[in-house]
């Protein structure tokens, strides 16, 4: 058992900025653009209509900012990005969206696994605030060095990099003489942006405006105490209900402080950080060395020796239902029959850990363009991968890296993980590149296959072409025409439909 500081949040910053006199400082250029229509729109919304609701969530954040402050100062970021938080989530490291982003920082699944969050059935680090400002603030930083503006890379973390290269790119002449933070509002003004994005940086700007002086707004903000807390490192499937009682602390406790860990104990498969209230940490891994392993874990084992039960049946028998029982068997192996597929191991769950189990959605949900790679190369995109290059890419989708750039408004080499790429252009390609994937693995690409079912379907076409062209000659004038006509409605009824681009999310 091992005690550490794994993002232990005890020694905080200072919660904002000021200068003397008390006058508001920002490390953001929102000056500049106090006039600006959508910025000042977003500034009476946050300090009339909707006052109650940001105060809310001012209040909320009061827990978190310093934390965030004191990370973006630390890796050299403005602080006044923590308002990014804000806008994104209102600060709820549990906010959840219509397109099944998650977290405070609002991750994608694919996105969040790329600058190195855990996301799977047992944690969801998109939920562990620390965690994910930690990613939030790589992710970020990526970003500005790629675009050479914040405001840009604010409008890529919300619609993606690929699309603000390519707006830029394609939108180079028009946008000519225009600098820095000017950049975004430039590109903004193009009918290119979703309305989201276009919205994002004035949300960003407003939010800084009423966020550093809420009493000119007539805003009270009621403070709770900084996040805070000391580290355990814990063995693989470890209950947080035997941790809590190490602690003497309860589920609603240790659940708040460990959001991350969905099932109510720790991984089956790795030894994880658990936090624990401040000053806890050594007593708590005492306790856990003391006692026996199998008080310790978060399950018990029951091994399937036949195919004639059903799950139903095993969870009737432990006292529990059959949700809670497939919250600790993810993959339960069922025969046609229904029936349990034999020689496979459950887990039955102790029934203290339900206290500290969530019931939430999958977390490799995801709304926008499909979780899987195949369903997103359908719609012509391909999410960057850790390890991912140009060349690799351009390879895979049967391109040339040139085209791929030019696809993407890439002026460099430099890729981000989670970031999107167009790698079609048409419908043909669309499909062509979908029956690649489907036949490629995931980082390597299949070359010589998917050559040779090229050259396998081409013959199978002319076979048939020749077949229907002697036919064609048998037939009359008159009918040869018929046929002709009604070959070509076909041959139009077979495309490719059309594939609506998602939205891009992060």
């Amino acid at each position: 058992m091992v005690v550490g500081v794994f993002g232990d949040t005890s020694a905080l910053h200072r919660d904002s900025l000021t200068a003397d006199g008390d006058a508001p400082l920002w490390d953001i250029d929102v000056l500049s653009y106090e006039t600006h229509d959508r910025v000042a729109f977003y500034v009476k919304l946050f300090s009339e209509r909707g006052r109650e609701r940001f105060a809310a969530r001012l209040s909320r954040g009061s827990r978190y900012e310093p934390m965030i402050r004191d990370k973006l100062r630390a890796s050299g970021m403005p602080e006044d990005l923590t308002y990014l938080a804000l806008i994104e989530s209102g600060y709820d490291p549990h906010a959840y969206s219509r397109a099944a982003a998650v977290g405070m920082w609002q991750f994608m699944s694919g996105t969040a696994r790329g600058v190195g969050l855990r996301v799977d059935w047992w944690m969801d680090e998109r939920r562990d605030p620390v965690r994910a400002t930690d990613a939030a603030i790589r992710f970020l930083g990526e970003l500005q060095k790629q675009f050479g503006s914040l405001y840009l890379a604010a409008a890529a973390y919300n619609g993606g990099p690929g699309r603000v290269a390519r707006g830029l790119e394609r939108f180079a002449g028009e946008m000519e003489g225009s600098q820095g933070e000017d950049r975004f509002f430039a590109l903004a003004e193009q009918n290119y942006l979703r309305d989201e994005t276009k919205n994002y940086v004035p949300q960003l700007i407003a939010a800084a405006f009423v966020a550093k002086t809420p009493a000119k707004y007539g805003i009270t903000v009621d403070s709770t105490s900084p996040l805070s807390y000391d580290s355990v490192r814990v063995e693989p499937g470890t209950s947080l209900a035997v941790i809590a009682a190490g602690t003497a602390s309860n589920s609603v406790t240790m659940k708040d402080l460990n959001p991350a860990i969905l099932r109510g104990m720790t991984p089956p498969d790795t030894s994880v950080w658990v936090h624990v209230p401040t000053g806890t940490a050594e007593r708590t891994a005492a306790y856990l060395t003391s006692i026996p392993a199998s008080e310790r874990l978060g399950y018990r084992t029951y091994e399937v020796a036949g195919s004639r039960t059903v799950v139903s049946s095993v969870a009737e028998r432990e006292g529990i239902t059959v949700k809670q029982l497939r919250w600790f068997n993810p993959s339960i192996k069922t025969t046609r029959a229904g029936k349990l597929a034999a020689g496979q191991t459950l887990r039955i769950p102790d029934r203290a850990v339900f206290a500290f189990a969530r019931e939430i959605p999958d977390p490799d949900i995801e709304r926008y363009g499909g979780g899987s790679a195949v369903a997103l190369v359908k719609s012509g995109v391909h999410v960057v991968r850790r390890g991912d290059n140009l060349g690799a890419i351009a390879q895979r989708y049967g391109m040339t890296v040139t085209r791929l750039r030019s696809l993407n408004g890439l002026r460099g080499t430099r890729l981000i993980p989670g970031q999107t790429l167009r790698v079609s252009s048409t419908r043909a390609s669309v499909a062509k590149s979908a029956s690649r994937a489907k036949s490629a693995p995931v980082y390597r690409t299949s070359a010589k296959k998917a050559a040779a079912t090229s050259k396998t379907t081409l013959r199978a076409k002319t076979k048939t072409s020749v077949s229907r062209s002697k036919t064609a000659k048998s037939s009359t004038a008159r009918t040869s025409k018929s046929s002709a006509t009604k070959a070509t409605s076909s041959k139009g009824s077979s495309r490719t439909p059309a594939t609506k681009k998602p939205a891009t999310k992060r």
